[in-house]
């Protein structure tokens, strides 16, 4: 007799039964795979709050301790400890590098940085005044078009190439797609900086001048990088994991994500509150927004406060807090305005009875926007430094699904609330 354990569903007094699985840590899930063979029903869960889509041991997030884990190594640990391509070979091949390993991986890496110049050309197809994430969008599908001939996803020679060009790539056609919106020429990657320095170079230097990254800028680049590199189950990795799950192109899949990442719900989060920072615009104001907050019937809504997932602080908005401060500090930004009133509004936020008892605590777009900021990134391209730090996390999750015994074609089912059965009359009788 099995012991493993069961959940009993009972409709119309006929019971079936459905095994219960468990994973290393975290919720117990029903697998009802075999719920409509046996019953002819389906669940309904719109939004999939109470739905594991998959089995995966990349990232676990439990959001009411406020814990964040990459491969089982907590996010504090990793951003103080690690660099990004450290979690980017973590991610991918599930341990940390050795001293080793980690020089191999970085020289793969930079074999990859330069885009085709034909490539390159594409940007002018693009308006002047278009947004970076429809361009990057564009580009990076694009790439599907350059890599196609001989990629076979079913060989893991093919997705490694295909997963070091992506993560290799990303800063020179984010950093390409900036340039172009303001008119300046495309610097070219230089192989002998760190992958975030290397970006900033790309972002922010000219053939006019040397520029050379302030390292403490550079490495709050790095942690907002690694900071974002995964994020479990959220919209843009469901996206990339469907689009995946038909055998679509990589390059194809990561520019779903792209698309998905784009909207103001997920990936647009930091920017709306620094557009919120902006409209409260002075210290004297916050009072006069938190009563809004508060109110029921006012459309306003406190911008970084609060996780879908974490119902605790969110544990990388701690270390984004002190990014913050080592930046500003840098930069002799103090007593920068903006900075000031999310401070008081971080302040209000941890005191204040209403924010406490929904836990409506600072998350980590609170303050990558301000860090952003600082380091010279205009907010139109928050959402791209977002995609392109989530790329290795994106990547990863694909490479996972196509190796998974279990993996096929997602087909999600509906509950359909249309027209019952009607026949067409001829056009006289309508």
């Amino acid at each position: 007799m099995s012991n493993q354990r069961t959940a009993t569903l009972t409709i119309d007094g006929q019971t079936t039964e459905f095994p219960i699985m468990g994973g290393t840590v975290g919720p117990e899930v029903v697998d009802i795979r075999s719920m409509y063979g046996k019953t002819g029903m389906f669940t309904y869960d719109t939004g999939y709050l109470s739905t594991a889509s998959c089995k995966s041991s990349i990232t676990y997030i439990d959001g009411d301790k406020g814990e964040l884990w990459y491969r089982g190594y907590p996010i504090e640990q990793l951003a103080e400890h690690c660099d990004f391509l450290d979690v980017c070979y973590l991610l991918k091949n599930s341990e940390l590098p050795t001293a080793a390993e980690k020089t191999e991986y970085v020289s793969q890496i930079k074999r990859h940085t330069l885009v085709h110049e034909q490539l390159a050309r594409f940007y002018a197809g693009f308006r002047r005044d278009a947004h970076p994430m429809a361009i990057m969008a564009g580009v990076v599908g694009a790439l599907s078009a350059f890599y196609h001939d001989g990629m076979d996803i079913s060989d893991q020679a093919h997705r490694d190439i295909s997963i070091n060009r992506l993560i290799a790539k990303m800063p020179t056609i984010t950093a390409m797609a900036y340039k172009y919106s303001v008119g300046q020429p495309f610097m070219y990657p230089r192989n002998d900086l760190s992958y975030a320095g290397n970006f900033m170079y790309m972002m922010f230097g000219t053939p006019c001048e040397e520029y050379k990254p302030n390292p403490v800028l550079e490495k709050a680049l790095d942690r907002i990088l690694t900071l974002h590199a995964d994020h479990e189950q959220n919209a843009s990795t469901s996206t990339v994991r469907l689009a995946g799950s038909s055998g679509a192109n990589p390059y194809a899949v990561i520019a779903a994500g792209i698309a998905c990442l784009w909207g103001p719900a997920h990936g647009g989060a930091n920017e709306a509150c620094l557009q919120m920072l902006e409209e409260i615009g002075d210290v004297s104001r916050v009072p006069e927004y938190i009563k809004r907050a508060k109110d029921k019937n006012d459309s306003f809504k406190l911008m970084g406060f609060g996780h879908r997932v974490y119902k605790n602080f969110d544990p990388r908005a701690k270390l984004m807090r002190q990014t913050c401060y080592e930046v500003l500090t840098e930069l002799g930004l103090e007593n920068d305005r903006l900075f000031k009133l999310a401070m008081e509004l971080e302040r209000i936020a941890l005191e204040d009875e209403y924010f406490i008892e929904k836990k409506l605590y600072p998350n980590v777009d609170f303050y990558s926007g301000i860090v952003q900021k600082a380091l010279g990134i205009p907010t139109s391209m928050f959402t791209c430094i977002f995609a392109l730090a989530r790329t290795i996390g994106w990547i990863t999750q694909w490479n996972e699904m196509i190796t998974d015994s279990e993996y096929k074609i997602g087909r999600p089912r509906q509950l359909y609330v249309g027209p019952n059965r009607r026949d067409v009359k001829p056009v006289e009788q309508r």
